[in-house]
């Protein structure tokens, strides 16, 4: 069997692992890179090279800064002004969407998109409106700010690290910025005057209360002097019931502790504030006794009790947030907590967290929380330590939702952080340092003066997006090696040689884009980089062009939810459903393909 069929094998069971999406995109592209290795397609000795690449190295240090950014203070300057424009509905839009296509452009596109995505949920309630007429152009403006720059989105990265291998001369900073400047501001102004009706209106969504309805759940439970779980600790307790039924606190004697940080013994006269459904709370009833109502219930009957907790709950009972230190998160796509349950992530004691309640497309899911594998969007209610919280999400590859309080950090670190970036970035546009160094550099001396603790710049960086780089650049190369990329081209230009090569640019503009909405942008930059340039080479016409449609059109993942990070996090919050991207995606797409290819002409002749 020849190289080509193989690697054209393994590009095959590579694309149906990245649809199916049981297995996460950085384990599939490491088992490709290791069965490339295997069947000769790649030279062990040039197996691990790709964790080395100038792309690979870049986009952490990119990472990094981006967390930099946050820590100084620089981006929670710009949130506090976007929390004042008012209750006009396309002021909320322009300057939402203006704010994170400026902060995407320079920073990390995901990273921008979890900074403002809290800022745009707190302006929806503030007004009472739904967060799903802010979030899906949120969205969509975090992927066209990343157009804009080298380093604003990893496929850039990528084409430019490519045209370097190929001609010797990478893209710079700011070759990207003409076309996709262009595409950014018709992107804006599509979205803020048009656009935005063509995103779905999801009432009741706006705030953690109405999502979760944990307002009718809430009961309080009294451990009487003949309680079984009298004398029981709070896992005894779930245990003994067989399920992970929510305390959300235990009070004692007029003192409120916090269900998760409750470590003692139940005794008689304590009162359980849980968080259950009728048939849970027979449950805990039978199985250890508790009873309806609060120390002050006297001697009513179980029954009485049940019943004015029932009409209670549905009338006027409302959960107090602040005080029971719950906290709505949503899952990413390369949480850690990625099919896989409670129990098997032991969220109460290794992370300090107890889950309260999941909602998925945007409503509660009613069954037992230890039975929920955890899905990326999925929004969580949580209870922990506030001090706690922002680690442990954080471990766990979560984003808070909750408001925002925006900490504007030191003045001198705001000024040393921009001071820094700005530093790396002329050290790249006088052709001092290569952008990999110069932005490294940058990251470094970040690290050094104080601005980013260490242990955060480690947590900044997207092991998944590294492996998936490290493991898909050698595949890549293969695909080009073995002549793969040469066949695909050679078929396309007999496919459509008699047509001109700009109708060749929008069919490979067309592949491009639909690819990235199935799998990460990254993996259909790394995959289409080595057909444009065998295009380029069949026509006999500058590489440059073909690369920048490839650059653009990788990030312009508009149709579906899990074609980028950023579409992911503003399913749950916003509960979006999967037909819903495309309503406005589909414009999206055909208005960026109408301003990008004349644009790339035009910058980047033929």
């Amino acid at each position: 069997m020849s190289d080509t069929t193989l690697v054209f094998i393994v590009l095959g069971a590579i694309l149906a692992a990245f649809v199916w999406g049981r297995i996460r995109y950085d384990l599939v592209a490491l088992t490709a890179l290791l069965a490339s290795v295997v069947l000769g397609l790649v030279p062990t000795s040039e197996a691990f090279l790709g964790f080395g690449h100038p792309a690979v190295i870049t986009v952490a240090a990119v990472l990094v800064l981006s967390k930099g950014f946050e820590r100084s203070g620089v981006v929670d300057v710009i949130a506090e002004q976007a929390l004042k424009v008012g209750d006009r509905l396309l002021l909320q839009l322009l300057v939402l969407t203006g704010t994170v296509l400026v902060l995407s452009a320079v920073m990390n596109n995901v990273g921008a998109l979890a900074l403002m995505l809290p800022v745009a949920i707190r302006m929806a309630r503030e007004h009472d409106s739904p967060p799903s007429l802010l979030l899906m152009p949120l969205a969509f403006g975090s992927l066209l700010g990343g157009l804009m720059t080298l380093i604003g989105t990893p496929p850039n990265i990528i084409i430019a690290s490519y045209r370097g291998a190929q001609t010797g001369d990478n893209f710079g900073m700011f070759s990207f910025t003409p076309v996709g400047a262009a595409v950014a501001l018709a992107g804006l102004l599509f979205i803020v005057l048009l656009g935005w009706r063509l995103t779905p209106r999801r009432e009741g969504q706006s705030s953690a209360e109405e999502l979760f309805d944990t307002a009718h759940y809430l009961s309080e439970l009294r451990v009487t002097e003949d309680s079984k779980a009298r004398g029981w600790t709070l896992r005894e307790l779930h245990q003994a019931c067989g399920e992970m039924i929510p305390v959300l606190a235990v009070m004692r004697e007029e003192r409120r502790h916090a269900g998760h940080a409750f470590m003692g013994v139940l005794g008689e006269g304590d009162v359980l504030l849980v968080e259950a459904d009728p048939e849970q709370m027979k449950l805990l009833e039978n199985k250890a006794g508790l009873t309806l109502g609060s120390h002050e219930d006297g001697d009513e009957t179980a029954e009485a009790v049940a019943s004015d907790e029932r009409e209670d709950s549905e009338n006027a009972r409302q959960v107090d947030t602040e005080s029971l230190q719950l906290v709505e998160a949503v899952v990413r796509n390369d949480s850690m907590m990625v099919n896989r349950t409670v129990g098997q992530l032991r969220l109460l004691n290794q992370h300090g967290l107890h889950l309260v309640a999941v909602a998925r497309d945007g409503e509660r899911l009613k069954q037992r929380l230890r039975d929920i594998r955890f899905q990326p969007g999925d929004v969580l209610l949580l209870q922990g330590d506030e001090g706690e919280l922002g680690e442990s999400l954080a471990t766990l590859g979560c984003l808070p939702l909750a408001s925002r309080n925006l900490t504007l950090g030191q003045p001198r670190m705001l000024l040393l952080s921009v001071g820094i970036f700005v530093a790396a970035i002329l050290a790249m546009l006088l052709d001092l340092l290569p952008a990999a160094v110069a932005l490294s550099s940058a990251a470094a001396i970040s690290l050094m003066a104080g601005i980013l603790p260490l242990r955060d710049a480690y947590q900044a960086v997207d092991g998944p997006v590294i492996v998936l780089l490290g493991a898909m650049i050698p595949v890549g190369q293969a695909l080009e090696t073995s002549g793969g990329a040469a066949l695909i081209a050679e078929s396309l230009l007999a496919f459509g040689g008699q047509w001109p090569p700009v109708a060749t640019l929008v069919g490979l503009f067309v592949i491009s884009m639909l690819l990235s909405n199935v799998i990460n942008n990254a993996a259909a930059a790394l995959l289409m980089a080595p057909i444009a340039a065998s295009l380029a080479r069949g026509f006999d016409l500058s590489l440059d062009p073909f690369l920048m449609v490839v650059a653009v059109s990788a990030s312009c993942a508009f149709l579906t939810p899990i074609g980028h990070q950023s579409n992911t996090l503003v399913m749950g919050p916003a509960g979006y459903r999967f037909g819903d991207y495309w309503k406005l995606g589909l414009p999206m797409s055909l208005l960026v393909l109408v301003v990008a290819i004349p644009m790339i002409l035009v910058v980047w002749p033929l």
